[in-house]
């Protein structure tokens, strides 16, 4: 099976010049702990709710005037749509992540898997991941 058949295709982006105050309100409607960062149609890297407190606020920086691209992580893993899910999910077990950007061929952002739709497809596999990423928190 491949992992365009199980990702979540509505992903939301925001621009690098995105005040950081908004981003962070966009979570937070939309419920999740990260979003990507595009530009130009291209994924330039992701926030997270852990870079917002630990980069802005621990850092005392004014959300209200900090951009986006001042705090997001540039390593970002992904893989491609059209890659098997068992291969996705050992990505995802090496580099002890929960979500996982995808790209097309043309290295646009087209949707994210998470730990959950992995599991649903490969219960097994999904719990080796995910055991193995909390075993190292």
């Amino acid at each position: 099976m491949k992992v365009r058949e199980i990702m979540s295709t509505n992903v939301e982006c925001v621009s690098p010049d995105t005040g950081v105050k908004e981003v962070a309100l966009k979570m937070k409607n939309l419920d999740v702990g990260f979003i990507p960062v595009c530009e130009n149609d291209r994924l330039v890297g992701t926030l997270t709710d852990r870079d917002v407190v630990l980069r802005g606020v621990a850092e005392g920086r004014d959300l209200n005037t900090t951009k986006a691209r001042e705090l997001i992580t540039n390593d970002i893993i992904w893989c491609f749509e059209d890659e098997d899910v068992k291969t996705v999910a050992k990505k995802m077990r090496e580099k002890e992540v929960r979500r996982m950007l995808i790209l097309n061929r043309d290295k646009r952002l087209v949707g994210v898997v998470s730990i959950g739709d992995v599991s649903q497809v490969e219960e097994k596999v999904s719990g080796q991941t995910l055991h193995e990423i909390t075993e190292v928190a």
